[in-house]
C-alpha cells in the first residue's frame, strides 16, 4: 500500500471517529512529508495569534518527526507586520493574507515561497454557565450585544485583523457608539496572548461577551462558545498563509515547516478547533 493510500485510510478513520489523534497526525505527516534532515536547526516562528493553538500542538509533531526546533512568537496581525517589516530576525511568518501580500510587495517576504495554511472565522463566547444567545442571524446577533452589560472584542489599535473587522461592522450598522460605553477591548499585555487576556477579563467578571477568531476563543478558559457569527458578518480578510521571511537563515528548513503546516494532516488539526481548509 502505497504513502497517500496509507495518509487517507488513517484520516478516514480518525474523521470517522471524529477526532484526530496526536499519534495519527504524527504517523500521517512524517509519512507524507518524509522529514529526515541531516542536522537539526532552530526556526523563528512568527504567527498572528488567531494561529497559536494549532501551531501548539503541530510544533509538537514537527519537532518530534524533524529534529528541527521551533521558536514561536505570537501576536496580534499587526503587530506581526511590524515586526517583520523592520526586519526582525525570524524564519516563517504565519499572517493574514492582505498584510502577508503587502509583506511580498515590499521583499519582506519571500516571492513564491507562501502556501495557504486555514481560513479561521469568527466567532463569540460567553461566560461559562451563561444563557447561550440565539446569533444565527444578523438581527439575533445585534439583539445580544444590546443586551449585554459587557462586550469584548480585539483591540483595532492593536492591528487584530478580527478586531479591525468588527469595529468597521459596529461601524456600518451603527452600533459603534451604542457599544462604546460597554466595550472592553481584549489588549494583551507584551507576552501575554489573546486568549489568556480573555480568560483574565471573565474569571474577574469583567466581561460577558467575547468575540474572536475561533481559535482564540478555543483556547480561552471560563466560556462557553456559542458559535460563529452569520455569514454576512464574517471577514473575507482572515486566510492566514505561512511564507519564507527575508531575514531566514534556514530558508530550505523553512520551506518544509511550512509544506508540513499546509499538509492534509495539519488541516485535520485546523478544523478541529473550528478553521476551515483554504
Amino acid at each position: 500500500m502505497d504513502g497517500p493510500t496509507i495518509i487517507n485510510r488513517m484520516l478516514f478513520i480518525a474523521a470517522f471517529s471524529r477526532r484526530i489523534s496526536a499519534s495519527a497526525v504524527a504517523m500521517g505527516i512524517a509519512v507524507h512529508l518524509c522529514i529526515r534532515p541531516a542536522g537539526a536547526v532552530e526556526l523563528k516562528v512568527l504567527s498572528g495569534f488567531a494561529m497559536r493553538a494549532p501551531l501548539q500542538e503541530l510544533a509538537r509533531e514537527f519537532e518530534a518527526t524533524s529534529g528541527h526546533t521551533l521558536v514561536i512568537e505570537s501576536a496580534f496581525v499587526g503587530k506581526v507586520a511590524e515586526k517583520v517589516a523592520a526586519d526582525d530576525p525570524v524564519d516563517v511568518v504565519i499572517i493574514s493574507k492582505p498584510v502577508f501580500d503587502k509583506l511580498v510587495d515590499t521583499e519582506k517576504l519571500a516571492g513564491g515561497s507562501g502556501r495557504p495554511l486555514a481560513r479561521v472565522p469568527i466567532g463569540l463566547g460567553v461566560k461559562r454557565g451563561a444563557s447561550r444567545p440565539d446569533i444565527r442571524t444578523v438581527a439575533g446577533w445585534q439583539k445580544t450585544l444590546l443586551a449585554a452589560n459587557v462586550v469584548t472584542y480585539g483591540d483595532p489599535a492593536m492591528g487584530d485583523a478580527a478586531g479591525v473587522h468588527l469595529a468597521h461592522v459596529l461601524e456600518a450598522l451603527g452600533l459603534a457608539e451604542v457599544l462604546r460605553p460597554k466595550t472592553r477591548l481584549n489588549s494583551p499585555s507584551p507576552g501575554q496572548s489573546a486568549a489568556q487576556y480573555l480568560t483574565g477579563l471573565f474569571l474577574r467578571g469583567e466581561t460577558e461577551i467575547a468575540m474572536a477568531s475561533i481559535s482564540v476563543l478555543s483556547e480561552t478558559q471560563g466560556i462557553d462558545i456559542v458559535g460563529l457569527l452569520p455569514a454576512e458578518l464574517q471577514s473575507p480578510d482572515l486566510s492566514f498563509w505561512a511564507g519564507v521571511a527575508s531575514t531566514c537563515r534556514h530558508p530550505a528548513e523553512a520551506k518544509v515547516l511550512i509544506n508540513f503546516l499546509a499538509s492534509e494532516p495539519a488541516k485535520a488539526v485546523y478544523k478541529a478547533i473550528g478553521m476551515q481548509s483554504d
